[in-house]
Formats: C-alpha cells, sequence, structure tokens
C-alpha cells in the first residue's frame, strides 16, 4: 500500500473539505504517520473516513474529527494540554507537536501502555500518558487547553476547572443521534462561554454519564 499517496488523499479529500484549512495543521497530518498508531489489522484502513476499532472497546476517530478539533482548539507551543481519552496515541502525537507538553488520561491499562509505546516510537517525548479513570479522578494541575477525545452527554465541572483564565476545551457533547462539537473559554475565575462550532458524533467516554446532570 502506498501510504503517502493515501495520507494525500486523506487530507485533501476528507479533512481540507471538512472546513480545514489552516495550513499548520494539514502539513502536521501529514508529517505524522497515522498509520504507525493504527492496531496491525486496520493499518489498511488507517486513512479512511471511519472510527478505527481499538482494543477495550475504545476506537480512534475519524482523520476529518481529529484535524477539525486540532483546528479549533488552537493550540500554541507554550501551552500546556490535557487529553482525556488516549486511544491509540495518535491524536496526543499531534498535541505534542502543537504544544509545551501534553498529558493524555486513558482508562485502560493496555491502551495506555501500547499509546505510550507508540508516542516514543515516532519521537514525541514530550507526551506523558497515565492509566486514570478521568471521570472519578483527574491530576493537579491547571491547563492551557484540554480536548476530550470521545463524547460526554455535558461538559465536566470538573475538567471546566482545571483550566487556566483564558484556557480552551473542546469536546463533543450530547446524546446520538444529535451531537455537536463545543468549545468553551474560560472567561474567569467563576465565569466561561460556550461556543457550537459544528454537528458530529463520535463514541461516548467510557466512565463518564450517559444522560447529563441536570442542575436545580
Amino acid at each position: 500500500m502506498d501510504f503517502e499517496r493515501a495520507r494525500f488523499n486523506m487530507i485533501e479529500q476528507q479533512i481540507r473539505p471538512w472546513d480545514v484549512l489552516d495550513q499548520d495543521v494539514l502539513d502536521l497530518l501529514g508529517a505524522v504517520k497515522r498509520e504507525d498508531f493504527v492496531p496491525a489489522a486496520y493499518r489498511s484502513l488507517a486513512f479512511t473516513d471511519m472510527d478505527i476499532p481499538l482494543p477495550g472497546g475504545e476506537s480512534m476517530l475519524s482523520p476529518k474529527l481529529e484535524g477539525r478539533l486540532l483546528q479549533e482548539l488552537s493550540v500554541r507551543k507554550h501551552e500546556w494540554v490535557l487529553e482525556v481519552g488516549t486511544g491509540s496515541g495518535y491524536f496526543a502525537a499531534l498535541l505534542g507537536h502543537r504544544s509545551a507538553h501534553v498529558l493524555s488520561l486513558e482508562i485502560h491499562p493496555d491502551l495506555a501502555e501500547t499509546a505510550q509505546h507508540n508516542l516514543r516510537q515516532a519521537g514525541v517525548m514530550n507526551a506523558t500518558v497515565r492509566c486514570i479513570d478521568a471521570s472519578k479522578e483527574l491530576p493537579p494541575g491547571e491547563f492551557d487547553a484540554i480536548v476530550l477525545s470521545g463524547s460526554v452527554a455535558q461538559i465536566p465541572d470538573a475538567l471546566v476547572q482545571r483550566l487556566k483564565p483564558g484556557g480552551r476545551l473542546c469536546a463533543i457533547v450530547g446524546q446520538a443521534p444529535m451531537m455537536r462539537a463545543q468549545l468553551l473559554s474560560r472567561t474567569g475565575a467563576l465565569e466561561s462561554k460556550v461556543v457550537d462550532l459544528f454537528d458530529t458524533m463520535a463514541p461516548r467516554l467510557h466512565g463518564f454519564p450517559d444522560v447529563p446532570h441536570f442542575r436545580f
């Protein structure tokens, strides 16, 4: 299989037409070898417009969705990033190339180990994977940007509180068949604003409630 041709077609036929126009993002998607993060059984499908199955019932998001999320989060080189849902480590690799450091949280021990190996093999040394259920606990610290690599019923307050003032959180929110990507910006100690970005679908992040918790 001609991986370079497949990668070019992925960018030009899937990702760019989905309003991913930031050339730095497109160049990065062309440079990071997605096929090296895909399970061997699915390597020939690494560049197709689909979620790639991973062990533990997890999956890699489609290339166009990953590209769009990366563009919308707009990470800068000095920033510290938190990812929830490491999967294979591919999105953490993309984030690592655009940030100072990435801390990625994965609920499945085997996936966490594989992802860390994939990142090291790819030469991404500023991304750390921790095996932790982010729906129940979070590591200490605040972050400039947070991204959820899967869907949630609503944006968790605990994650919002880990944003630095001026920080951004990108998540896919809602219930099937109606989900949308949202960008939350923390504007102050207790204030934030949410912007709806685009309609999409993504598998639910394991551990997070399947229905929203309403506040009265």
